[in-house]
């Protein structure tokens, strides 16, 4: 019942001073907006990044690849081993390692190579050798047709799946399943001399399935939808003429098992190929999101740090303007008092009147930071030209932690004012005019 009373009683004191309630609880308003808008626009970045990264395969993804240069500590060497991916790894791998839950090797070719039509159109691009695993590891469906099948790497099928625009460039809005297309190199390609290639070495393949819009990598740079997908046994046939694998994606059970199942992977490697283990590169998902993950806790840290000083400003405000109520209202309290009040009363009703004030002001803060947060974000994607939507991840923790804290000023500023308030004398508080 007292601390109904006190609320109402604090209601009416703040709605009789509008502006002067409103422009004290200005430092608390923007300290809480400010806060809410960065964070939300922290978080959709660490939204885009997550986003990007579910492009490539997922955060439970680490890659290997076997390159002429590989990065020892800061500096790239020359890659001198002889030793090579094969298939047979994979299914060593997928045996003997029990982290992880599916390996998906490939031969990239990420540019210079033509694709063209049965009626001539022609497009550059670049495939990717790959197996029938490919689409389910990567989380990516088909659209049209189908994928890749087991029966189609058995018989180093000449099939091929397109993406999305090298379907477009090449049919436009027409199917192309069961479309016949080349797929090679030379015409444009030049020589170590610098010599124009004119020679071009095509082969031709079915389609067979097109891929769902997938978009550009924005870690990379590659455009996935601008792919076309074989067989890796065919890419071995009819392209590199070995059984060798450039890349394995490996794909671990959870993300908490991804370290795990680089040692398993590791031994396994060291055991099939002389005891070496690195002769290839590792490239592990976690890390961009390590790092972001960094940036973010400092970028809270130092808002939290800014909102703080805010925050402490508005109580300032806040203390001042219960101080300055206590005077204007000594009669009143006097009064009160005098009809039987007591000083929990009369501590009570300030306190609440304080907490009230901050809570509101956080509240008012809490959607100015939403709105703010997407005009920030509708800002940053027309600065920030990478993505066509920038995401404004609105956290409900920090939300309630914004609400929360308010109420918290409230109650500290609040305090001494209210105790002035409550140990008025009811005599001295009449006598004052």
């Amino acid at each position: 019942m007292r601390l109904l009373e006190g609320l109402i009683v604090g209601i009416s004191a703040i709605r009789g001073n509008k502006l002067r309630s409103l422009l004290t609880m200005l430092g608390i308003i923007i300290g809480v907006a400010s806060v809410l808008a960065m964070i939300s626009i922290g978080d959709g970045a660490k939204e885009i990044v997550l986003q990007d990264a579910q492009k490539l395969g997922g955060v439970n993804q680490f890659t290997m690849y076997r390159s002429s240069y590989k990065r020892v500590g800061s500096r790239w060497m020359p890659n001198r081993s002889n030793e090579y991916f094969d298939y047979d790894d994979v299914l060593a791998i997928e045996a003997e390692c029990p982290s992880v839950k599916v390996v998906v090797p490939r031969i990239p070719e990420w540019g210079g190579v033509y694709i063209q039509a049965e009626d001539g159109a022609e497009t550059r691009s670049g495939y990717n050798g790959v197996n029938s695993s490919f689409s389910d590891a990567m989380d990516w469906k088909i659209e049209e047709g189908r994928f890749i099948s087991l029966e189609d790497m058995e018989n180093k099928a000449k099939v091929c799946v397109l993406g999305t625009e090298v379907a477009a460039n090449l049919f436009g809005t027409k199917s192309p399943i069961d479309k016949e297309i080349k797929i090679g190199r030379g015409g444009d390609r030049y020589d170590r001399w610098g010599r124009k290639d004119q020679a071009r070495i095509a082969e031709r393949f079915t389609v067979i399935g097109t891929m769902e819009h997938r978009g550009r990598s924005l870690r990379f740079g590659w455009n996935l939808d601008d792919m076309v997908f074989i067989p890796i046994t065919t890419t071995q046939e009819r392209f590199t003429g070995n059984d060798r694998i450039v890349m394995l994606s490996v794909h671990a059970n959870t993300v908490d098992d991804v370290p795990e199942a680089i040692e398993e992977v590791k031994s396994v490697l060291r055991t099939r190929h002389k005891n070496q283990d690195d002769f290839f590169s590792l490239r592990d998902m976690r890390e961009g999101m390590a790092q972001l993950d960094k940036i973010s806790k400092v970028i809270k840290i130092a808002l939290g740090s800014i909102a703080g000083f805010s925050l402490l400003v508005g109580g300032i405000g806040i203390m001042n303007m219960m101080l300055v109520a206590v005077t204007e209202r000594t009669r009143e309290i006097g009064l009160r008092k005098s009809l039987g009040a007591k000083r929990i009363d009369i501590l009570v009703q300030f306190l609440i009147e304080s907490i009230v004030m901050c809570t509101i002001g956080g509240a008012i803060g809490v959607g100015l930071g939403i709105l703010s947060g997407e005009m920030l974000s509708l800002l940053a994607v027309k600065i920030v030209k990478i993505v066509p939507d920038w995401p404004a991840v609105v956290s409900t923790q920090w939300v309630i932690i914004s609400v929360s804290f308010s109420a918290l000023i409230g109650i500290s500023f609040g305090l001494y004012p209210a105790l002035k308030a409550s140990n008025l004398s009811p005599i001295e508080a009449l006598r004052t005019e």
